[in-house]
């Protein structure tokens, strides 16, 4: 396999539509009022979701979770994790300067899509996993960890399952 094929995020529109989904889901629990949701034909209680109002708001929520018992556990050398503004409005990322990773998100009317938990926990999933192809099968192992761990094993299981239906490995 070459160089170029090793490195082809094959998985990436995947990954992305697995979570548009489960957004949706918490999106629809949240105009109702009610976090129960039926999944699947399974009557699901999603745990609250949190949505931040500024980059520093979503740093104090980075260190929390990095701070967590079972992250540290899991992840004992993960390195400094920092959050700042990104101009751009269409996407959140990950990048790393130096030894530290930087989460990149924008911070601007109407892009709240951007600032709520499940996209910094994905975020945070990246610093945690550095395997290549950014979205493969170790990448959505590691995050779907790391959110069961920061929201609870109900997120755990929506994760695998909505995985599992949009063929992500």
């Amino acid at each position: 396999m070459s160089g170029a094929e090793a490195e082809r995020d094959s998985q990436r529109a995947k990954v992305y539509a697995a979570e548009l989904f489960v957004r949706t889901l918490f999106d629809r629990a949240a105009e109702t009022g009610t976090r129960s949701v039926d999944f699947f034909g399974t009557a699901l209680t999603l745990p609250p979701e949190a949505r931040f109002g500024s980059v520093v708001a979503v740093q104090r929520y980075v260190d929390d979770v990095m701070a967590l018992a079972p992250v540290r556990r899991r992840w004992p050398d993960a390195a400094q994790l920092a959050v700042r503004a990104r101009r751009g409005a269409t996407a959140a990322h990950y990048e790393t300067r130096g030894a530290a990773g930087v989460i990149a998100v924008p911070d601007q009317p109407g892009v709240d899509w951007a600032l709520r938990e499940l996209v910094v926990l994905h975020e945070i999933a990246h610093h945690l996993c550095p395997a290549r192809p950014p979205h493969g099968p170790e990448f959505v192992a590691t995050f779907g960890e790391l959110a069961e761990m920061a929201m609870g094993p109900e997120l755990g299981y929506v994760l695998r399952v909505v995985f599992a239906k949009e063929g992500v490995r």
